[in-house]
């Protein structure tokens, strides 16, 4: 790991997010403004990704531009397989999806926690599972969203007691 990688990494893991922001770009991902990258796993070759504005990439998320084709290497000395990953303006990665190659996300769409992303996600939709597929449009999950909304306090002690008496009662 090269000392760029590790500023990098420090400052993914201590930095603001217009810090993280640049860092990445500095490394040649190319990310739109008020996107949000919380995962500190780096692509292998952060220049075949793109991120689109005001996106979510939520913690362990993983981008993998390359193929795993060193199985063949004994054959063909030189076989490489690479491919782009573009995730386009206004989506939401969750935690822990993996994205693989030659892959476009969005636009207003939400890969859920864990999925496996082997092809394209259409527009304003919510794919979920291994491989992803399409659950449902992002107007049925903003309509259960909104069903399922709780109103609570900003602050972290009166959240935390607010919750506790939602879903434990009082006698929490």
């Amino acid at each position: 790991m090269t000392f760029e990688h590790i500023l990098v990494k420090m400052i993914m893991r201590f930095g603001s997010e217009a810090s993280v922001n640049r860092a990445l770009r500095r490394l040649g991902m190319r990310i739109g403004e008020g996107t949000r990258y919380y995962s500190m796993r780096l692509p292998g070759e952060p220049w075949l990704v793109r991120i689109g504005e005001r996106c979510l990439i939520a913690s362990d998320v993983t981008f993998i531009t390359h193929d795993a084709n060193t199985v063949f290497q004994h054959k063909y000395a030189s076989l490489t397989s690479f491919g782009r990953i573009d995730v386009k303006d206004n989506s939401y990665i969750g935690v822990n999806a993996t994205i693989l190659p030659n892959v476009t996300i969005g636009p207003n769409s939400v890969v859920g926690a864990c999925a496996v992303v082997t092809k394209d996600v259409p527009p304003e939709v919510v794919v979920a599972g291994n491989p992803a597929r399409v659950v449902c449009t992002l107007a049925e999950y903003e309509a259960k969203c909104v069903a399922g909304h709780l109103d609570v306090p900003k602050d972290r002690r009166a959240l935390r007691k607010a919750l506790e008496e939602h879903f434990w009662g009082t006698g929490a």
